[in-house]
């Protein structure tokens, strides 16, 4: 109703204004002042308040409703799944005295893609599932789209959810190689399993717009 996209758009507006104060929250352990790491901190909390209000807008929007689980909708609920997971690790990010042990780790790496990965792409491609008949007057096999969904949905969690374990360990972001004995290697083993299982879940949907 109404309502509800109100608060969609004052929700998007909100987060809109907050982003221009949340910057320095990559910025915790470079010895900024304390009163400033204290408004980045604050700041970067409170964008979760608007971007909560979404989620729940999202899930109000779908509550009751008549809905179909054809491959436009997985996407599309697997989205705000992930995104929301990509929302709680940005609000551990947030707390300064916390992030001293995330910062510049695997953890930023897993939260990042939840975010944008799991908050873009996934609609993006329920986007194309959706539109693409619009656009081409041809269908897409909603058998295929659900292959690509399931193993790009698995291949996702199974790639960038240990990555989380991988940055408590300590592994910092931006390194190619690694000595072993140092707790990554089991976790980083099953992160690259799951990026080939992303790859294949693509390569189902390429095959099939093809």
């Amino acid at each position: 109703g109404c309502g509800s996209v109100s608060a969609m758009v004052y929700g998007t507006a909100s987060i809109a204004l907050l982003s221009f104060v949340v910057w320095a929250h990559h910025m915790f352990t470079v010895g900024m002042p304390l009163a400033g790491t204290l408004f980045f901190m604050y700041m970067t909390m409170l964008i979760s308040v608007p971007t909560g209000v979404k989620v729940f807008n999202w899930v109000a929007t779908m509550w009751r409703g008549s809905m179909t689980f054809e491959t436009p909708m997985l996407f599309s609920v697997a989205f705000v799944f992930l995104f929301t997971i990509g929302g709680f690790s940005g609000l551990m990010l947030a707390i300064a005295p916390v992030d001293f042990q995330y910062h510049d780790t695997y953890f930023v790496v897993a939260h990042l893609h939840y975010t944008l990965f799991g908050g873009m792409v996934f609609p993006v491609i329920a986007g194309i599932y959706y539109f693409y008949p619009v656009i081409t007057k041809k269908m897409l096999s909603d058998r295929l789209g659900r292959w690509s969904f399931w193993l790009i949905f698995t291949g996702f969690n199974v790639t960038f959810l240990p990555m989380h374990l991988t940055g408590l360990l300590g592994m910092p972001r931006r390194v190619y190689t690694y000595p072993g004995g140092l707790g990554w290697d089991l976790t980083n083993l099953i992160s690259s399993a799951g990026a080939f299982v992303v790859a294949a879940g693509f390569a189902v949907m390429v095959w099939d717009i093809a």
